[in-house]
C-alpha cells in the first residue's frame, strides 16, 4: 500500500443482497473523499483509528468503536495512521431501527467475533442460512449498542475549545483543572460545568480518550510502551499500562502482536 493514498470508493449501489462485507488494509494518511452508499454501513478497524467527517461534524474511532453511516449520507474519511477496516452494509430496507444520524457504536464482543468469523472465512456476501443469522445477529447488535455523538466531542464556546487545541497539541500537559480553567479566565466550577454541558463528560476522561488515540496510533508505528508513556506525560509505564488496559480491554504490548498479525494476514 502507498502512503498517503486516495482510497477506491466502494461500488455497492447496485448490489441486491441483503448484507455485505468489506475487508481491506489502509496505509497511514489513506482518505477517501465525500461521496455517499445507498445502504447504510458500519466503519470498523480491528487496529488503528478512522476519522470520518460527516454532516457538519467529526467522528473519531478507536478499534472498540465503529463508526455507523445510514442510508445515502455523505461522508469522507481519513486514516492518519495504517488500519486493519472492516465494513458492514446493511440494505436501507433493513435499517429500521438502527440510527438515522451518523453516531459513534461501541462494538461488542459479540460483533467483533463475528466480524472477525466473517473475515477469516473471506464472506463478503451472506448466503448461506448460518451466514444470514450472524449477519441479523450482527444487525440486532448495532440496535442495542447506545450511539454516541463522538468518541473524542468538541465544543461550542470558544473557551473550552481553546482547552482541548492546547490538549490536542500537547497530550502530555499535567496541568490541573484549575490551571486551565485560569487560562481562560474561568472559575474551575464554571470550567467544569462547559465540560459537562458540552462535551457530555468530564475534562480528566476527555484527556484519557485523547490520550488512548494517540497511544493507538504511536503503537501502530512502532513506539516502545516506555517512550509512548513518555510522550503522553506518564510518570511510569505501568500507569499509561494500566489507562490503555481498561480503554482497550488488553494491554499494549497484545494490542500490537495482534495488529502486527492481523497485517500480516
Amino acid at each position: 500500500m502507498a502512503t498517503g493514498q486516495a482510497l477506491k470508493i466502494y461500488d455497492v449501489d447496485a448490489e441486491t443482497a441483503p448484507y455485505l462485507v468489506r475487508y481491506d488494509e489502509f496505509a497511514a494518511g489513506s482518505f477517501a473523499d465525500a461521496h455517499s452508499h445507498r445502504p447504510g454501513h458500519l466503519n470498523y478497524t480491528s487496529h488503528g483509528t478512522m476519522t470520518i467527517v460527516t454532516q457538519g461534524r467529526s467522528l473519531v474511532a478507536p478499534p472498540q468503536y465503529g463508526i455507523w453511516i445510514p442510508p445515502a449520507v455523505e461522508h469522507n474519511c481519513y486514516v492518519p495512521q495504517a488500519a486493519v477496516y472492516r465494513s458492514f452494509y446493511v440494505q436501507p430496507a433493513l435499517c429500521t431501527g438502527l440510527p438515522q444520524h451518523a453516531c459513534i457504536i461501541r462494538i461488542s464482543a459479540i460483533a467483533r467475533s463475528i466480524l472477525a468469523d466473517l473475515a477469516q472465512r473471506d464472506i463478503r456476501r451472506p448466503a448461506t442460512p448460518e451466514d444470514l443469522r450472524l449477519a441479523e445477529v450482527m444487525v440486532d447488535q448495532l440496535r442495542l449498542a447506545p450511539p454516541e455523538h463522538s468518541f473524542l466531542p468538541s465544543a461550542q464556546s470558544k473557551a473550552l475549545l481553546a482547552v482541548l487545541d492546547a490538549l490536542k497539541a500537547e497530550p502530555s500537559s499535567r496541568r490541573t483543572m484549575a490551571d486551565w480553567a485560569a487560562s481562560v479566565h474561568m472559575t474551575e466550577r464554571t470550567l467544569a460545568r462547559h465540560c459537562h454541558q458540552e462535551l457530555g463528560m468530564g475534562l480528566a476522561e476527555w484527556r484519557q480518550r485523547l490520550r488512548h488515540l494517540c497511544a493507538v496510533d504511536a503503537l501502530g508505528q512502532g513506539q516502545t510502551v516506555q517512550e509512548i508513556a513518555f510522550d503522553l506525560g506518564y510518570s511510569t509505564a505501568s500507569a499509561f499500562i494500566a489507562m490503555f488496559q481498561r480503554a482497550a480491554g488488553m494491554p499494549p504490548e497484545q494490542f500490537r502482536r495482534e495488529f502486527s498479525s492481523a497485517v500480516a494476514e
